[in-house]
């Protein structure tokens, strides 16, 4: 009885290319791809909850000096001075080129319609021109606005970049550091809790 000869192991596939039409897809749908990815992670950096992981040395101490000029037309000179009053104050280091800034602005105008404290803002390496088109788009919660053009003020301050906001005593002493944006809940849980230790020189 004659065997059956074995039959040869098959050649190996080779993986076939993408043809044109489906490169060209690939490459239509990329940039949607690496937009959807920044968008995410964006959004986690936004509604990341509020942090002191970098905590402040000027806690507790009178913040730093400066004079810086005025957003306003014949405003003056801004000055550390201009911070103090009746009542604690929240200074709020922003620029109209940072997204967090526009996000977190409604809890800026809700502090100010509040009146539990004086709002005052520190334009952060940004153009006059386009820090009063932001104000003029989005509404004005500020007393004042220091215009931070070179950023020297926020490296005095530790400011590690906009947003950053600042709770001072009505002495100008520094009572609370917020890191990043003042997300939806952290004005209620947060600022305000901060603002009234301050009121009460705690």
């Amino acid at each position: 009885m004659s065997e059956t000869p074995e039959a040869s192991p098959s050649p190996p596939q080779t993986p076939t290319p993408p043809t044109g039409r489906a490169r060209r897809l690939w490459l239509r749908f990329l940039p949607l791809a690496a937009f959807a990815c920044l968008a995410a992670a964006f959004f986690m950096a936004l509604m990341r909850p509020a942090t002191d992981a970098l905590p402040s040395r000027l806690i507790g101490v009178p913040a730093p000096a400066f004079a810086l000029p005025s957003l306003k037309e014949g405003g003056g000179e801004i000055t550390l001075e201009s911070f103090k009053g009746e009542g604690p104050a929240l200074v709020n280091f922003f620029a109209s080129w940072c997204p967090p800034c526009h996000a977190e602005h409604p809890e800026l105008m809700r502090l100010a319609a509040s009146g539990e404290a004086r709002v005052y803002g520190v334009s952060y390496k940004d153009a006059p021109a386009d820090t009063l088109n932001f104000l003029e788009k989005l509404g004005d919660p500020f007393r004042e606005v220091a215009v931070d053009q070179r950023g020297r003020t926020a490296i005095d301050w530790g400011v590690s970049g906009a947003p950053e906001s600042f709770v001072l005593s009505p002495e100008g002493v520094v009572a609370y550091r917020h890191f990043g944006p003042i997300n939806p809940g952290d004005l209620d849980r947060l600022i305000l809790p901060a603002l009234r230790k301050a009121a009460q020189g705690r």
